[in-house]
């Protein structure tokens, strides 16, 4: 399948501190790809020298097949890129703002206003065209910087944590038009803190921590891989509960105030260990992405 990004032994040093050690993957055409990570693992550093915000400090970077060292206009007029930070002119209005965003691309002015109806009719921001930047909720806000990252109709959409702050029912509408723009073939490079949505949008993803990558792979195979089928959260074990599991789980995690239990369907003391434990009160449920994503990166704050 045709690829949209190749990065291969990327690398951005920053005083002498490797932000990005040698990273290689491959985004597709048509899927959305996530990049995953604890703060400071490398994550907007990468999609920064993608998009040729920032310039690489090694390996090679090939976006659309072209170079990103040499050919960086054309890149950056084929992407789309919604960054962390509010970056909207206050004193415009929704309207405005698309507009002044979509003559940076050199859109004609009736396309360029046909698009800005358009997009913001499906992010469901039609009504507050004429409504100042500052009279928006946060929600509204996100809703409308995925609008501008839109409008040159990009091969590539670039979401950097899009849905951050955001309340539930904001963050499930977000997903939806996602969803909805994935389907209709356009190609999603995507960073997340939320494990839930990574799960539900990406085709693929890579977890990233201190500037490499440990895993690549589907949502589901990773977590079947690296958490099993089923976890067993016990709080405040027993003594007795402490050493049963130590002799007879192959795969845990004792983390003194909490066991955490791995479980396998295909390992013989499955049903045993869960009939068991289920009757001491213990927690079960079913493994996720984000059981992985804390074996792998560890569970200490990052700040």
């Amino acid at each position: 399948m045709e690829s949209v990004i190749e990065a291969a032994n990327l690398q951005k040093t920053f005083d002498g501190i490797k932000a990005v050690d040698g990273v290689s993957f491959r985004v597709l055409r048509g899927e959305c790809f996530g990049i995953l990570g604890p703060n400071g693992a490398g994550k907007t550093s990468t999609i920064r020298m993608i998009y040729g915000f920032s310039p690489m400090t090694g390996g090679s970077l090939d976006v659309f097949g072209l170079d990103i060292r040499t050919d960086w206009r054309t890149i950056r007029s084929k992407i789309g890129v919604c960054q962390q930070d509010n970056n909207l002119d206050p004193e415009l209005t929704v309207m405005e703002n698309l507009f002044v965003f979509a003559r940076y691309f050199d859109v004609r002015r009736e396309d360029a206003l046909d698009r800005a109806r358009r997009y913001l009719a499906f992010m469901a921001l039609d009504h507050r065209r004429e409504s100042q930047v500052l009279e928006l909720s946060g929600g509204m806000l996100r809703r409308l910087m995925i609008v501008r990252a839109l409008i040159n109709e990009p091969d590539l959409l670039i979401l950097d944590e899009p849905t951050t702050g955001l309340d539930p029912q904001s963050r499930h509408q977000v997903w939806e038009r996602l969803e909805e723009l994935r389907s209709r073939g356009l190609s999603i490079l995507l960073t997340t803190h939320y494990m839930d949505e990574a799960s539900r949008l990406c085709d693929r993803l890579i977890i990233m921590d201190h500037g490499r990558i440990l895993v690549e792979g589907n949502p589901a195979d990773l977590i079947r891989e690296h958490a099993g089928k089923e976890i067993i959260e016990i709080p405040n074990p027993r003594h007795e509960i402490r050493e049963l599991v130590r002799k007879t789980m192959p795969d845990y995690e004792d983390l003194g105030h909490r066991l955490v239990i791995y479980l396998d369907e295909r390992e013989k003391s499955f049903q045993e260990i869960r009939s068991y434990l289920r009757a001491e009160g213990c927690i079960m449920r079913m493994a996720t992405l984000e059981d992985v994503f804390l074996r792998l990166t560890g569970r200490d704050l990052r700040e």
